[in-house]
């Protein structure tokens, strides 16, 4: 596994779609921003088929220094959750197969299943 730059994202952008790199640089540098001034806010991000950005607050609680036993405060904390959506899950899963060597597709049941479980989620 490698590690993908947001430079080399925005050179291949910028080559799939014929657009000057300092173009879609400053793009996705101001799409980036606006998601990070939307989870300032306290604000729920959803990008369908990709996945939901929301902001948990954990609450305070003591917790114990595993070294010396004494209990610590560990103030209010937010934090930022990431839920993968339906789209990139797949994805995922169909890499990992490739990877495992199972080429082949998902069953109809699976699909059918899949299908079914993203449908009650949208419904609760």
């Amino acid at each position: 596994m490698r590690t993908v730059t947001k430079k080399e994202l925005t050179d291949r952008i910028a080559d799939t779609l014929g657009a000057k790199r300092t173009l879609v640089k400053d793009v996705v540098q101001q799409f980036l921003d606006e998601i990070i001034g939307e989870l300032a806010d306290g604000n729920r991000l959803e990008f369908r088929d990709f996945g939901v950005f929301e902001v948990r607050t954990r609450k305070p609680r003591m917790a114990q220094n595993p070294r010396t036993l004494e209990q610590v405060p560990v103030p209010l904390k937010s934090t930022v959750k990431f839920k993968v959506g339906r789209r990139m899950k797949r994805s995922v899963q169909n890499a990992d197969r490739a990877k495992d060597g199972d080429t082949s597709r998902p069953s109809q049941a699976e699909v059918e299943s899949a299908a079914a479980q993203d449908a009650a989620g949208r419904n609760t």
